[in-house]
């Protein structure tokens, strides 16, 4: 760990560096943080829809399309191990991004990943199945699942750091909670779409073309969300805010010699949401379906609802923490979260309405828990490091907490019992609340 961190005749701690840069915005920006957040949601909201575009298809399309060869149950596994191809790849799109943004400019970059992006997710919605191409199909799902990847590493805007360094010092929790509502928004709409294409198509149909039009869908989405955060940043006004917060990408290397610790104390802090998200999500309509106790498009409308009640429960967040504290609410809901580990296997494996009760509680716990996990440690990167740390503290938290969480929840549940996604759960909270402290540990040696 870098010396220079900690003695204060180096460098002032970084809560005074982020109200002096704050104070410095102020002074000269005229973009109020209303407007940073309005790009804040479209960006993050588009990107959630393709990564549960795909997580849905996971169950619903791939066992049958480029697995038929296997089992239900084997083919929902292996297309869970391609869905955490993306979580793999996105560090790695993200450093080489940064680098591009380096040598030829955020536009350039946005551009870039955003067209890599969209090439990924057209070229799911054209592939053939197994019957065409054989195992080709699967190796091109799989490369396309590693661009996806790529580009949303290299997607990162810096908007929400932004957000961060101009919301009032009594509202941070409120900002913070709106670049988190694109979860639960694009989630409602992938759950949407499924759920109408679902229920008026026959299944051949379906499984024929009707899945595809989602993946067109969110190439759409993708070249509006592009427009739209261009738009935003690449504005006198946000390049000079981007200026003054010393918002731009530095190397990795350099990140991790001077504070990275930092890293994995945020990935580990926001471990109990981060676990959470796909276990209400995408977990619970691949039990549901391999065990056929209700039928698809009843999973498909409760998980709807459940959106709905995220939607709530992440603009509940920001009040609660503006209230008691950022920090405190997440671990407030990871112990929360820990108590529903302990009565999730009754819930999901019981009657049809006590598995609405597991997707609609779970929404709720993740709402509020999610709508407080950014920002909540990396506040503590110095300005220099803030752009680059923000971005790759959010992809070790996905890879670390949530990549692997559908296949190891439904590989270890549907062969040795749901107590393992009890212990996946407790394993996330306890993460957090052990990483919580450590974080307080270090905030108070900076002061002492």
């Amino acid at each position: 760990m870098s010396s220079t961190t900690h003695e204060h005749h180096a460098e002032p701690h970084s809560s005074q560096l982020e109200n002096d840069a704050r104070l410095v915005t102020t002074s000269h920006s005229k973009v109020a943080p209303g407007e940073i957040a309005i790009g804040v949601i479209i960006g993050r909201a588009s990107e959630y829809f393709d990564f549960f575009v795909f997580g849905i298809a996971c169950v619903l399309v791939f066992p049958t399309v480029f697995f038929p060869f296997e089992e239900r149950l084997e083919g929902t596994l292996y297309s869970f191990v391609i869905f955490s191809f993306a979580f793999v790849a996105r560090p790695i799109g993200t450093a080489l991004f940064m680098a591009i943004q380096r040598r030829w400019g955020r536009s350039a970059k946005l551009t870039a990943a955003l067209f890599l992006l969209g090439t990924a997710t057209c070229g799911m919605a054209f592939l053939p199945g197994y019957a065409s191409l054989g195992s080709a199909s699967i190796i091109l799902l799989a490369i396309f699942r590693v661009m996806q990847g790529v580009a949303f590493g290299g997607s990162w805007d810096g908007l929400p750091s932004l957000l961060a360094l101009n919301a009032p010092r009594d509202r941070r929790g409120w900002y913070s909670m709106l670049g988190q509502l694109g979860a639960p928004i694009g989630f409602m709409i992938a759950s949407a779409l499924f759920l109408y294409l679902y229920a008026e198509l026959s299944l051949g149909d379906f499984l024929d073309f009707g899945w595809r039009y989602p993946f067109f869908v969110a190439f759409a989405i993708n070249v509006v969300a592009l427009f739209a955060r261009l738009r935003l940043v690449l504005t006198q006004e946000y390049t000079q805010l981007m200026e003054e917060g010393e918002l731009e990408p530095v190397p990795v290397i350099e990140l991790v010699q001077a504070q990275g610790y930092n890293l994995f104390i945020g990935a580990f802090a926001a471990l109990a949401s981060y676990a959470l998200f796909h276990l209400v999500t995408v977990f619970p309509l691949s039990w549901i379906s391999l065990r056929s106790s209700q039928s698809i498009t009843d999973v498909l409308f409760v998980q709807v609802i459940g959106a709905f009640v995220g939607i709530g429960a992440t603009i509940a967040s920001g009040l609660i923490a503006d209230r008691i504290g950022r920090r405190t609410t997440l671990g407030i809901l990871a112990v929360l979260i820990g108590i529903f580990a302990v009565f999730a296997p009754w819930l999901i494996d019981g009657s049809p309405l006590a598995q609405d009760a597991f997707i609609l509680i779970g929404f709720a716990l993740l709402g509020v828990s999610y709508g407080q996990s950014s920002g909540t440690v990396t506040a503590n990167f110095l300005p220099r490091f803030r752009y680059t740390g923000a971005a790759l503290t959010s992809d070790f938290a996905w890879l670390i907490g949530a990549a692997f969480a559908p296949l190891v929840a439904l590989g270890l549940s549907a062969n040795y019992g749901l107590v393992y996604l009890s212990a996946y759960l407790l394993s996330g909270a306890a993460c957090t609340l052990l990483a919580l402290r450590i974080n307080k540990n270090f905030e108070a040696r900076d002061w002492s």
